[in-house]
C-alpha cells in the first residue's frame, strides 16, 4: 500500500482550499492510502468507491455508523442490514417517491420557495446562499413533517451541528460535545410531538411515519425521531449546498446557463452534473467485514474506510474530461441520476442509496426554476469570485448576485 507522503494530507489547508488536484494525485499514485491521523484507509478511484457502496460481496458494512452517527442521530436506517434494513426502508420510502411525493409534497416545496423568493424578488440583489439555499430545504422538511417553521433557527443550528460532528476528522472536543448536545435537544423537542401525532395523526410526513406498517412492524418513537434527525441533517445540507453550486457553475458557463434558462427541463441535467462535479458530501465511511483487496493493496478486516466521492466523481477512467463542468456530457445519464442506477456516486449506491434523492431533485428543480423566473438578468455581484469551502461537505458560503427586479 502506498504511503501518504506522495500527496498533501486530507486535513491540510492545501487540501481544504482545493481538494481536486489532491484527489487526482491520490488516484494516480496512492489509490489506497493509509491516513494515520484518522486511522483510516482512503479510497479515491471510482471503481473502488463504487464497489464499496454496492457491496455485492458483503465486504463493506455500515458498522462504523455505530460510532460515527449514532451519537448524534440515534440508531438510524443507515446502520441496519438484511431484513431489518429492508423493512425500515419499506416503511419510509413510499413518502419519498411517486404519487406521494408529487401530490402531497410538491405543493409544500413550491410554497416554501415562493415565500423565500418574495422577500427579495423586487430588490435586484441578494445572497442566494443566505436568503434562499440555507433556508429552503430546512423549511421544506419542517413543513413536510408538520413542524413549526418559526423554529427554523433551531433546526438550522441542529443540522449544522450534526454535519460539523460528522466532518470532525480532527476530533475537536467542542464540535463533538455540540453534536452530542444536539441529539438530546432534538429528542426533547420531537419526542412529545411524535407521541401527540400517534394520538392525533394529521396529513403530514411525521404522522405518516408514525402510522406506517410493514409486515406487522411499525417504527418506535425513537426510530421515527432518529429518521427525522437524519432527514433534517442530510436533506438540509445536501440541497443547501447543491443549489448554491448549481448557480455558481452555471454563472461561470454562460452558454450552459442560457440553455437552462431557455429550457427548464435541463435543470435536472445541471443538478446531476453538479452532483458529479462538486458533490455536496465529499466522503462517506464504511467498515470492512473481512480482508479485501482493492486498487493499491489490501485492507484488513474491521478497518475504517474513507470513500472519497469527490475524487471518484472526477476519475478519468470513468468520465470524459472529468474536470470540466458540462451539463451535456454523454457519460452521465440525467434520467437515472436520482435512482439507484445513478452514474455518479453523490447519493451512494446499493442498498444504502439515498432514500431522499427524489425529494432533493424535486426541491432543486422546483427551487431553481422559480428563482430563474424571479430573477431575469441574473449575474454575480460585481467583483465577486465564487469559492467553495469544506472538507467532509463542501459548498459555497456565499453567492451574492444581482438581477433585474420585477415590478410589483
Amino acid at each position: 500500500m502506498a504511503t501518504p507522503h506522495h500527496v498533501p494530507d486530507i486535513l491540510s489547508p492545501e487540501f481544504a482550499e482545493n481538494p481536486y488536484p489532491v484527489y487526482r494525485a491520490m488516484r494516480e499514485h496512492t489509490p489506497l492510502l493509509w491516513h494515520e491521523a484518522t486511522r483510516s484507509h482512503v479510497l479515491s478511484r471510482h471503481e473502488d468507491v463504487e464497489r464499496a457502496f454496492k457491496d455485492k460481496e458483503g465486504l463493506f458494512t455500515t458498522d462504523n455508523y455505530g460510532w460515527q452517527i449514532e451519537p448524534v442521530h440515534g440508531r438510524t436506517i443507515l446502520q441496519l442490514s438484511g431484513r431489518e434494513h429492508a423493512v425500515r426502508r419499506a416503511l419510509v420510502a413510499p413518502a419519498f417517491r411517486g404519487d406521494e411525493l408529487r401530490e402531497k409534497f410538491l405543493p409544500v416545496i413550491e410554497r416554501n420557495a415562493r415565500e423565500l423568493i418574495d422577500a427579495f424578488r423586487y430588490t435586484g440583489a441578494t445572497d442566494l446562499v443566505d436568503s434562499f439555499a440555507t433556508r429552503f430545504p430546512v423549511n421544506v422538511i419542517a413543513d413536510m413533517l408538520g413542524l413549526d417553521k418559526a423554529d427554523h433557527a433551531r433546526f438550522h443550528r441542529w443540522y449544522s451541528s450534526v454535519v460539523a460532528y460528522l466532518g470532525n476528522l480532527t476530533g475537536d472536543p467542542e464540535v463533538t460535545a455540540a453534536g452530542e448536545r444536539t441529539r438530546v435537544e432534538f429528542a426533547e423537542y420531537l419526542l412529545p410531538v411524535i407521541r401527540e401525532r400517534r394520538r392525533n395523526p394529521g396529513d403530514d410526513l411525521l404522522s405518516t411515519l408514525c402510522l406506517a406498517e410493514v409486515d406487522g412492524v411499525r417504527m418506535s418513537d425513537e426510530d421515527v425521531k432518529a429518521f427525522c434527525s437524519l432527514l433534517l441533517a442530510a436533506g438540509g445540507e445536501t440541497t443547501d449546498k447543491a443549489i448554491g453550486s448549481v448557480f455558481a457553475h452555471l454563472l461561470a458557463h454562460p452558454e450552459q446557463f442560457a440553455a437552462v434558462r431557455e429550457d427548464r427541463s435541463l435543470i435536472g441535467r445541471a443538478f446531476a452534473e453538479t452532483l458529479r462535479y462538486t458533490p455536496p458530501v465529499q466522503m462517506i465511511m464504511r467498515q470492512t467485514a473481512a480482508e479485501v483487496t482493492v486498487s493499491g493493496g489490501t485492507i484488513p478486516a474491521g478497518a475504517t474506510v474513507i470513500c472519497l466521492i469527490g475524487s471518484a466523481n472526477r476519475d478519468a477512467a470513468r468520465y470524459r474530461d472529468p474536470d470540466t463542468f458540462d451539463i451535456f456530457r454523454d457519460d452521465l445519464d440525467a434520467d437515472t441520476a436520482f435512482s439507484a442506477a445513478a452514474g455518479h456516486l453523490a447519493f451512494a449506491l446499493g442498498r444504502h442509496f439515498c432514500v431522499g434523492a427524489l425529494l432533493a431533485r424535486a426541491e432543486v428543480e422546483t427551487g431553481i426554476g422559480m428563482l430563474l423566473d424571479a430573477m431575469p438578468g441574473l449575474r454575480l455581484a460585481d467583483g465577486f469570485v465564487p469559492a467553495e469551502q469544506g472538507v467532509f461537505t463542501r459548498g459555497h458560503p456565499a453567492l451574492p448576485v444581482r438581477f433585474d427586479p420585477v415590478t410589483r
